[in-house]
Parts: C-alpha cells; sequence; structure tokens
C-alpha cells in the first residue's frame, strides 16, 4: 500500500537487506552474506561493498542525494530471493515475513522518499496470492520482486506466474532481477553476470511475450532491469520467428515487438548506444531510472546519464510513478 511519494526522479531498481538477514533463506545458493572489516562477503566471495551501503538507510539517502534522486525503490538483493527447494525442506516463510515488515517499516518512516517490493514465498505456489495480499495492505510496499527463473521455469509456469497474475489483480508492481545463475562455461571473467544476466532476464522477457500472458494481463505493470537484459537487441529475431513458426506464435496474438511496448525497463545499460535502442523498442514513457544501488555493476550517476542521453527529468519521473502505480495527484 503506498501513499504519497516525494517529488523528483524515481530510482526503480536498488537493493537494501537488514544486517539481522544477513543469513538469507533455507536454499540460498551462495551461502551466508557476511560482514569481514565493513565489507560484504557472499559465502567466499567479496562483493567490494560496504556492508553500510547495503543495510544502513542512512547510507541509502546520502547516496540519492549524491545522484539526484527523489524516490528510491528498494527491493532484495537477488541473493536473498527466497528460491530454495521445496524438497528438500527449505521453508522461507519466516525470512519473508521478517524482510517484508522491515522493508514496510523503512518506506513507511521515510516522508515519501523510499518505497518497496517485498518478497513472496516461491517455494509454495499455493501461498502467492496470501502473500501478494499482504504486500498490497502493508504501508509503503509498492510490489514484490522476483527473478526471472525459477527451477527451470518463467514467468509463464508455475509459482512466477502466479506472481505476476496475483499481481495484475491486486494491482501491484513486478520487478524481475536475474540471480547470476552459475554456468561451467561462465566460471571466468564474471560472464555469470556479463552475458547470464543478460540473458536470464532475455528469457522472461520472452515468456511473458510469446505465451501471450502480456496480453492477458493488461494491468500487470513489470519491469524488468538492466534494460531488460539481451531482449531489446533480440526483438527483431523474436518477430521474425513469430511470423515463421506455428511452435513461436501458438498462444500470443500480438507479436513481441508490439507487447514490448507494454514493459517498463530501467536505464542500467551502461551504454548510450544501448540507452538509445531501448527507448526506441519501448518508447520513453516505459523507461525508468535504475541505479543498481549499491553494487559492482550499479550506474553509479543514473539520472545524469540518462539525462545525457537525451532523457528528461519529465519523462523519467514519469515513468517511474507509473511503474508504481501514481497518479499525478499522488
Amino acid at each position: 500500500m503506498i501513499g504519497p511519494v516525494a517529488d523528483g526522479v524515481v530510482d526503480v531498481h536498488a537493493h537494501w537487506l537488514p544486517r539481522e538477514l544477513f543469513h538469507l533463506p533455507p536454499g540460498a545458493p551462495y551461502g551466508a552474506l557476511t560482514d569481514l572489516d565493513g565489507e560484504l562477503h557472499l559465502g567466499e566471495v567479496p562483493l567490494s561493498i560496504a556492508a553500510t551501503a547495503m543495510s544502513d538507510v542512512a547510507a541509502v539517502r546520502a547516496d540519492m542525494d549524491t545522484a539526484r534522486i527523489g524516490v528510491r525503490v528498494l527491493s532484495a538483493p537477488p541473493f536473498a530471493f527466497p528460491v530454495g527447494d521445496p524438497a528438500a525442506g527449505h521453508d522461507a516463510t519466516d525470512y519473508v515475513a521478517s524482510f517484508n515488515d522491515a522493508l514496510s517499516r523503512v518506506a513507511a518512516d521515510s516522508d515519501g522518499a523510499l518505497a518497496g517490493l517485498g518478497l513472496v514465498r516461491l517455494h509454495d505456489e499455493s501461498a502467492v496470492r496470501d502473500d501478494l495480499a499482504d504486500l498490497a495492505r502493508m504501508p509503503g510496499i509498492a510490489g514484490v520482486a522476483i527473478p526471472p527463473l525459477l527451477r527451470g521455469e518463467s514467468l509463464d509456469r508455475g509459482a512466477l506466474r502466479a506472481v505476476v497474475t496475483g499481481a495484475a489483480e491486486l494491482d501491484l508492481a513486478v520487478l524481475v532481477h536475474p540471480m547470476q545463475l552459475p554456468r561451467p562455461e561462465w566460471s571466468s571473467y564474471y560472464l555469470a553476470n556479463l552475458i547470464g544476466n543478460p540473458t536470464e532476464t532475455a528469457t522472461a522477457v520472452a515468456s511473458l511475450l510469446l505465451s501471450g500472458l502480456a496480453e492477458e494481463l493488461p494491468l500487470l505493470r513489470i519491469c524488468f532491469v538492466h534494460g531488460g537484459g539481451s531482449a531489446p537487441g533480440l526483438l527483431g529475431r523474436w518477430e521474425h520467428a513469430f511470423g515463421r513458426r506455428a511452435d513461436v506464435a501458438r498462444s500470443a496474438k500480438r507479436g513481441p515487438r508490439e507487447s514490448f511496448r507494454d514493459l517498463f525497463l530501467d536505464t542500467v545499460t551502461h551504454d548510450a548506444d544501448e540507452l538509445d535502442l531501448l527507448v526506441a523498442r519501448a518508447g520513453s514513457d516505459r523507461v525508468a531510472v535504475g541505479s543498481d544501488y549499491p553494487f559492482d555493476m550499479a550506474q553509479p550517476h543514473p539520472v545524469a546519464f540518462a539525462v545525457d542521453n537525451g532523457l528528461s527529468p519529465t519523462s523519467l519521473t514519469t515513468a517511474g510513478r507509473s511503474f508504481l502505480g501514481l497518479t499525478p495527484e499522488r
């Protein structure tokens, strides 16, 4: 239940996790988050992030001032998504409730400068609708954050489909964030992030568009981070296949180019030409500022990057508020 927010550009993609939840949910794939001499480590891997940047609201707000951001939408870092295997007994009920309660308090106490995207129990598809209904009632919470892939399925099936369907019904925003899933061929050079993350996101975009689910849910407000991953560059290929293959076109009535313009995307592209392509594919009214704070792959000056490359503060603010479901009066 999001109320009035502060003026200014909205950063739809930033991360926060309270220290008491650094242990991460049961079945987290990378090990616990730890503070070693002020620096964050995920399992044995240093993240090159100060622990305070992830956990302290004062640090979040200070970065907002530096980056000229009026409203920051906080979601859990992807390694805190509750993606454990129910067959292994991974039950994230307590973790999800604790995170959502903490996030709601932080957002509700921010005088409209912060909003939250909560978690739902992805290990229990039958609980998704109840968790979404709880989020819809929580002060400061605008929606939910989810991974693009879960146990071999994407947005068109299983628990992730239940999330996007329920969110559309309950007027909740959905942020889709990749998890940097490991593959042997991506074990070097940070390729699990550099190639894996854009590929995970493109898979989710394709599953939403080609399944026809985007058409079934016209009220869905869904944002894909990192500029939609590799999806903008693949739209031509998808459109070609849509016109020539029955298995690609069997579920959706509209082609992927048309449906892509229903999505929200953020500006974390790291490249002016990529941002230009994104705007051409989606339209400026669907491109919102993202920072990816506080990660090493963050866009350090997100508003300046977007404005210097042709987007106006007005269009950026409007896109961010539209994603949150805010009317001009709010």
